[in-house]
C-alpha cells in the first residue's frame, strides 16, 4: 500500500483549501434555491439539490492521493476551511465534514483501495448520498417526510451525487492527466 508522502499532504490541503471556497461560495445558490422552493412547500429540498457540490473534495481527493484515509481528509479539511472562511452554518459544518468524509471514504474500501475508476467513484457516491441522507434523517427531520418525499428527497441527493462526485469528478481528473498535471493509477 502507498505511503503518505509530502506531495500527498501538499495535494490534500491544496484541494482542501479550494473546496472550501466553493463550497462557501455554493451558500449563495443554496439560499437562493430554498427561497424558490419553499412556496411549493420544498425549501428543504435545495440541501440535496446542492449535497453532491458539498461532496466533492472527498472522491476528488481519494481519487488522486489514492491511501486509506484521503477521501475522509479531503471532505473534513474542506469543511474546516469554510468554517474559517466564514460561512453560515457554524461549527456544525465540523460534524457535516466529517459525515460526508465517511460517507466518501466508505466507497473506496469497498474496493480495498485497489481500484480508481467509475465504479469507485459511483460506490463512493452511492455510499456518501446514504450516510449523509441518514444523518440528514436525525438531523434535519426528513423522518417526519411523508415516504414520497422520503423517497424524492432520497433520488434528488442521490443524482446530486452521481452528477458531482462521481462525472464531474472523474471529468476534472481526467483533465487533470490529460495536462500532465497528475498521474493517477486507474484501473
Amino acid at each position: 500500500m502507498k505511503k503518505l508522502h509530502l506531495r500527498d499532504i501538499i495535494l490534500i490541503a491544496l484541494i482542501a483549501i479550494i473546496f472550501g471556497f466553493i463550497y462557501l461560495a455554493s451558500d449563495g445558490l443554496y439560499n437562493a434555491l430554498t427561497a424558490l422552493l419553499t412556496p411549493i412547500g420544498y425549501g428543504m429540498l435545495a440541501n440535496d439539490i446542492m449535497m453532491g457540490i458539498w461532496c466533492m473534495a472527498g472522491p476528488l481527493t481519494g481519487f488522486l492521493v489514492q491511501i486509506p484515509g484521503a477521501a475522509f481528509l479531503g471532505e473534513f479539511l474542506g469543511s474546516c476551511v469554510e468554517l474559517l472562511a466564514g460561512e453560515q452554518w457554524g461549527a456544525v459544518n465540523l460534524l457535516s465534514g466529517a459525515v460526508q468524509g465517511l460517507g466518501s471514504e466508505l466507497g473506496f474500501t469497498f474496493t480495498s483501495y485497489r481500484k480508481y475508476n467509475w465504479f469507485t467513484l459511483f460506490l463512493s457516491a452511492t455510499t456518501t448520498t446514504i450516510v449523509t441522507y441518514m444523518y440528514d434523517f436525525i438531523k434535519n427531520g426528513y423522518s417526519y417526510f411523508s415516504t414520497f418525499n422520503m423517497i424524492l428527497y432520497f433520488v434528488v441527493r442521490w443524482l446530486s451525487m452521481l452528477l458531482f462526485t462521481c462525472v464531474l469528478v472523474k471529468l476534472i481528473v481526467d483533465l487533470l492527466e490529460k495536462a500532465h498535471v497528475i498521474q493517477t493509477n486507474q484501473n
